[in-house]
């Protein structure tokens, strides 16, 4: 074929116009001499140019055609080619789909004569037959070889679309099951005296138990072992174990054949650390006592394939009971969707897009949702019992489990998926989910699937498609028929009935099935824009509130926000198109009770939960805060009005600060949960105490304004003290203070004072009147004389009281006080006359030193409520707050002067001032601030479950376990946070018994 100069031949045109990629090359092979007799033949071309990659056919027919041992051998196969269709799709399909089964016809040439048969019985070959094939193999190597030949007719019928996706699979499950009857047989053939002791069976697990295997995989297997009648059955036990043994190595080792797949019997109980062969009975002891959900959900696609039949069937019998009570299990839906996301969060980085399998919208996505179903309903309809998942989706569809469209969509979505992986797997015959980034593989894989107009575009774009369906749907699929149960809309569509639904529901962790599902209908029924904007809403929203620790108040708490907000235009509109507001607004609602009744008292709050600009979850600025309270203040009618409109802002502030701090504490499917929790913390004790103090300005300014005018006949502040001074205050914590004064010039100092404790009254009740806001309580208690002094002092009167008669504990209470409203002049100078009370330039005298420990002692003994575990209390117990801020404000009481690091109101700033001055060491201080933030925590968490403020961890399991989502522990872990906790305390108590109670002296 000599070409014109200057002019492409036709052939080159041609071969271009065919789908070769690289027509020189292709017209170099076309002139070889095994091609010459048809070299001119449209038929062969017309052939090549139907395959996946012609340029790959072609290489692989010339070394096909080289490889034959006689010029007859050659002539027979090109006649053939060339006068049978059959063959010539098959074996020219084959070979460019995949380079591993040309190599194997390249070593053995005679096996393209297994594609020339074409009958009936030939199209789709079960168990009998592939038998039949692997029936000579009587070593490793004759078996792969074999096997090899099998699997060239199963991949023959799949390029050319004799068979679909889930043919093929079970086919090559077929062949698995043939194959592992044959190495079992090489194994016991070879070892004929432990065949003789034992029954053994294989069961098949995974994939291959499923009948959907793909052209390369670890084939999962769990061994059952029984003596023969007669024989020891340890002997029998050992004897059975090395014939698994044997069998497992003649499937899985190298050799001069390559390997046929790994045998993997890590399915068995205990995994890798247990015995390969169990009995019966010794399964059976495991199942019921110690095997994990994951181990029943593997067990729905358990089938006996190899070796005693009759053995595997009564296992299958016997375990089969277990697998259908396994969604009665405690945190069953949890487990399996936690298990499902470690799984993505085990792909590396570089892998999740590429990902076919086990990445977002994958194939494992289809089959987790599938088999949770069939978990949830397979015990009361037994036709789900199907270990194959488009079956079982095919059977959840047609009860009513699923929606026919959504099955439907899923279906194909599988189907395509599973056809991609199948067909990059071919090529080289390698164990691989990974989409190729060459764009020569990724032509290839497109053109085997139909896609010839622009392969790799059509390719990435039906793949994204598919795998978009599959995120959409994969959880959705378990709620949205609750939906359909309840609304009885969809006409023609099979329903979950009233048992179904709260069988499902149960499953979900709802406690009460029939209420839930009440509020489902009272949500989704109807034909109004509200109805079908939430029936959109709550396939989602469900599978967020089952997440939470306790879903029936998930759901209760939305019906009533949305029968407050339901016709209001912008709720909906937020939850539907703001991404992050109908996830928040889930977590906030189902994680306790303090930030729905906050929300309840004003549902517009729920704008703050979106993106837009209502503010978000970012705490505000005390500047800032101060300003909105002061202007709301000035418009009221009253100070009553204008306090009242304070503590409206403070309800709100409150939702924003609780609502941010479950956010960041659950995480989102966008975001982690926040890592650093001293973070948390800070935010939370910083917005409360700023939120705080905005509050009492506002409503000292209501009440001087309604009683006095423009000015107060005294200068009038408001001194933060414990953890208000130290800008840690908690959701429910007083507000401790300190009230002073000073007559202004001309002002008799008696006026002055009754006008000062008349704003202190007035201002104590207006923020406690009962009210849709929650009170702020605020306690004097730490000024000087306590209960019995008067409420408010001049400064003069405070200067006096602590020059002759401040008590060390005074000196110890002050270290928190900070202004926190009011004069700012007044508040500057208190601090003036206190500091050198509390950061004394001589120190702490020794006696001082013992009668702090003495104090901290009796308050031990005396305050901690009867009943509490010391172990637990979260504010006096050994290692919680008290023992931290105690030991620090020691630190600070003996060095304050000194150090200027230390003269901080704040514990955390405290301590790391300490260890920069070397008076604790690095680990001595981690330590002590994991413990104070920990407890904060945990006081934190209570108020926000229970509503209300406790020291110690609720003893209500939904309680405690709501406790534990907060603090980052998963369902059925609420005994891992209380060891946790008791373990972190434990280790900050060491250190206060040395710091703090004298065993060393800094």
């Amino acid at each position: 074929m000599t070409a014109v100069p200057g002019r492409r031949s036709s052939t080159f045109s041609r071969l271009l116009r065919h789908g070769f990629t690289d027509a020189s090359a292709a017209e170099r092979l076309l002139d070889s001499a095994e091609l010459v007799p048809l070299r001119d033949d449209p038929v062969l071309l017309d052939a090549l140019g139907a395959t996946a990659d012609p340029d790959l056919a072609l290489l692989g027919l010339v070394r096909l055609l080289e490889a034959q041992p006689v010029p007859g051998a050659r002539r027979e196969l090109l006649d053939t080619l060339i006068s049978s269709k059959p063959l010539r799709d098959r074996l020219l399909g084959v070979l460019g789909a995949s380079t591993a089964l040309a190599d194997h016809l390249t070593r053995h040439p005679d096996d393209w004569q297994a594609l020339v048969m074409y009958e009936a019985h030939d199209l789709h070959p079960g168990v009998e037959e592939f038998e039949a094939g692997l029936a000579e193999a009587t070593d490793p190597v004759s078996l792969r070889v074999a096997y090899r030949r099998c699997l060239l007719s199963i991949a023959a019928r799949d390029v050319c679309g004799t068979t679909g996706v889930a043919e093929s699979a079970a086919e090559l499950a077929d062949l698995a099951t043939a194959t592992l009857r044959a190495a079992l047989g090489i194994a016991g053939a070879a070892a004929p005296e432990d065949a003789a002791l034992c029954r053994l069976a294989v069961i098949a697990m995974g994939k291959c138990g499923g009948h959907e295997l793909n052209y390369v995989s670890d084939v999962d297997v769990i061994f059952v072992g029984e003596a023969v009648e007669g024989a020891d059955e340890t002997k029998a036990v050992r004897a059975a174990t090395r014939l698994a043994s044997h069998m497992m190595r003649i499937c899985s080792e190298t050799t001069v054949e390559g390997a046929i797949w790994p045998v993997d019997a890590n399915l068995r109980p205990e995994g890798r650390n247990g015995p390969l062969v169990r009995t019966l009975s010794s399964h059976l002891a495991y199942y019921q006592r110690w095997a994990k959900t994951w181990e029943f959900q593997a067990l729905l696609k358990a089938r006996p394939v190899a070796g005693d039949l009759d053995l595997g069937e009564e296992y299958v019998a016997a375990v089969q009971p277990l697998v259908w009570k396994a969604a009665e299990r405690e945190n069953f839906v949890p487990d399996v969707q936690k298990m499902r996301r470690r799984v993505v969060e085990n792909i590396p980085v570089a892998e999740v897009d590429r990902q076919l399998k086990l990445g977002p919208g994958g194939l494992r996505d289809v089959e987790f949702a599938v088999q949770l179903l069939q978990l949830v309903h397979g015990r009361a309809d037994t036709s789900l019992r199907s270990g194959t998942t488009l079956d079982a989706l095919k059977a959840l569809a047609a009860g009513g489990y699923v929606g026919r469209a959504d099955a439907a969509q899923l279906d194909e979505a599988y189907r395509f998926l599973r056809s991609m992986e199948h067909r990059i797997q071919l090529f080289r015959l390698r164990r691989t989910h990974l989409v190729p980034e060459d764009e020569a593989e990724l032509r290839r894989i497109g053109r085997s699937l139909g896609l010839r107009t622009d392969p790799v575009a059509e390719l990435l774009r039906e793949w994204k498609r598919h795998a978009t369906v599959v995120r959409r749907l994969h959880e959705k699929l378990f709620y949205r028929p609750l939906l359909d149960a309840v609304a009885q809309l969809a006409t023609g569509e099979a329903r979950l009935s009233a048992e179904a639904a709260q069988e499902r529901m149960v499953a979900l962790g709802y406690a009460d099935p029939a209420s839930a599902l009440r509020h489902l209908e009272a949500l989704a029924s109807g034909v109004t824009r509200k109805a079908a904007i939430q029936r959109t809403l709550l396939p989602v929203l469900l599978g967020w509130f089952a997440d939470s620790a306790d879903p029936d108040a998930g759901l209760l708490n939305f019906r009533k926000v949305s029968d407050a907000l339901g016709k209001t235009p912008w709720y909906l509109r937020l939850l539907r198109d703001e991404g992050a507001a109908a996830q928040n607004l889930a977590r906030v609602l189902s994680a306790g009770r303090l930030a729905p009744d906050l929300l309840m008292r004003a549902p517009e709050a729920v704008a703050l939960l979106g993106d837009g600009d209502g503010g978000g979850l970012e705490p505000r600025s005390r500047t800032h805060l101060e300003q909105e309270i002061l202007a709301a203040v000035k418009r009221a009618d009253g100070a009553a009005q204008a306090v009242t409109a304070a503590r409206g802002v403070r309800r709100r502030e409150l939702f924003r600060t609780a609502a941010a701090d479950i956010v960041g504490s659950y995480g989102t499917e966008e975001q982690a949960a926040e890592a650093d929790q001293g973070a948390l913390v800070d935010r939370v004790g910083g917005a409360v105490s700023d939120l705080t103090a905005a509050t009492l300005a506002g409503t000292l300014r209501a009440v001087v304004r309604d009683g006095w005018g423009d000015s107060l006949p005294t200068r009038f502040a408001i001194i933060g003290m414990g953890r208000f001074g130290g800008h840690e205050l908690g959701y429910g914590s007083d507000a401790d203070v300190l009230f002073v004064h000073e007559p202004r010039d001309g002002v008799d100092e008696r006026e002055a004072s009754e006008a000062a404790n008349k704003v202190v009254s007035e201002m104590r009740r207006l923020l406690q009147i009962p009210s849709a806001d929650p009170p702020l309580l605020i306690d004097a208690d730490l000024r000087p004389e306590g209960k019995s002094g008067p409420l408010v002092r001049t400064l003069t009167s405070y200067a006096a009281y602590y020059r002759r008669w401040a008590l060390t504990w005074e000196s110890h209470a002050l270290l928190r006080a900070e202004p926190v409203a009011g004069d700012e002049d007044l508040g500057r100078r208190f601090i003036e006359l206190i500091d050198p009370l509390r950061y004394r330039s001589d120190g702490l005298a020794d006696e001082a030193v013992r009668e702090i420990r003495r104090l901290k002692a009796r308050m031990e003994s005396e305050r901690l409520p009867r009943g509490a575990d010391p172990k637990l209390h979260a504010k006096l117990g050994p290692g919680g707050l008290s023992d931290v801020e105690w030991t620090v404000q020691l630190l600070q009481l003996r060095h304050g002067a000194a150090e200027p690091g230390l003269r901080t109101t704040r514990t955390r700033e405290a301590l790391a001032a300490a260890r920069a001055a070397g008076l604790i060491t690095d680990e001595d201080a981690a330590i002590l601030d994991e413990a104070w933030v920990l407890a904060t925590r945990v006081r934190n968490a209570v108020m926000l479950v229970r509503g209300r403020a406790a020291d110690t961890f609720p003893t209500e399991p939904r309680e405690l376990a709501a406790v534990g989502r907060y603090l980052g522990y998963g369902p059925g872990h609420a005994g891992d946070m209380l060891d946790a906790y008791r373990r972190t305390a434990r280790r900050a108590r060491a250190v206060v018994d040395e710091l703090f109670y004298g065993a060393t002296e800094r």
